[in-house]
C-alpha cells in the first residue's frame, strides 16, 4: 500500500515551483506526479499544512485486547480450518471476520494456520 510524501519531500517540491521550476520538471525529477505537486502548492497558497495525515483504515477486528481468546481458541482446535476458526469466532461471541483477516491475526501472533 502506498505511503504519503513526507513532510521534507511535499516542502522541497512546493520550493522547487517556488523558485522558478515548472510543475512539469519538478514531477519528472522527483518522481512523484504532477497532480501531488498542484495539491501541495494550494495547500500551501490556503495556509494549510504539509504535515502528512494519518493513514486510512480503522482498527484491527482482531486487536490486541482479543489475542488471548485467539490464543486459546487455536490451542482448543489446533487442526480447524481458518473457515472454521471465523466461525468459532463468531459463535463466541466475537465480531464476524474474513479469513483473511483470521490469516493475519494468526501470522501477527505467530501461530500456524
Amino acid at each position: 500500500m502506498a505511503r504519503g510524501y513526507s513532510r521534507d519531500l511535499r516542502e522541497r517540491l512546493v520550493q522547487a515551483v517556488t523558485s522558478g521550476r515548472s510543475v512539469v520538471e519538478v514531477a519528472r525529477t522527483m518522481d512523484v506526479s504532477m497532480s501531488s505537486v498542484h495539491r501541495y502548492q494550494r495547500i500551501v497558497t490556503a495556509g494549510g499544512s504539509l504535515e502528512p495525515g494519518h493513514s486510512p483504515g480503522g482498527p484491527r477486528k482482531i486487536g490486541p485486547e482479543a489475542e488471548a481468546a485467539l490464543r486459546a481458541q487455536i490451542a482448543a482446535a489446533p487442526d480447524a480450518t481458518l473457515h472454521e476458526h471465523c466461525a468459532h469466532w463468531a459463535a463466541a461471541g466475537h465480531a464476524a471476520v474474513s479469513r483473511s483477516t483470521m490469516s493475519r491475526a494468526l501470522h501477527r501472533l505467530g501461530l500456524p494456520l
